[in-house]
């Protein structure tokens, strides 16, 4: 006789990456916070356990690029007093610079830790 209601199958985890994959969402990480948290935040919910090199790289990025939405959000708020509009592009070309330093440590495989960033998430 077959059960008419089957149990679906287990889910199955997720492979572990491999070293060059590793690598390779890790500097993924850094570069996307050139376009903002997402990137970082998205690359670190999907690999945190896949692979140990990209979730410290990945909760590094997510930090940095958390605290650069935060001066973003600062800045914004003081263009009423005109600080903010030099603020904005200088938080914007210190976030494309230490992002693009970030991707090219991670390619090669070391740890970058931020100069200055709030440590959210651990």
């Amino acid at each position: 006789m077959t059960d008419a209601n089957p149990q679906p199958a287990a889910p199955q985890p997720a492979a572990q990456l491999t070293e060059a994959e590793d690598k390779q969402w890790a500097s993924f990480a850094h570069l996307g916070g050139i376009i903002g948290f997402l990137p970082a935040l998205i690359i670190w919910l999907v690999f945190k356990d896949r692979g140990a090199f990209t979730n410290t790289e990945a909760k590094e990025a997510l930090n940095f690029q958390i605290t650069v939405a935060i001066a973003y959000v600062i800045s914004n708020i003081l263009v009423a007093v005109v600080i903010g509009a030099i603020l904005l592009p200088i938080v914007f070309v210190v976030s494309l610079i230490f992002s693009i330093i970030g991707f090219t440590k991670a390619k090669d495989g070391a740890n970058y830790r931020y100069p200055f960033a709030l440590r959210l998430i651990k």
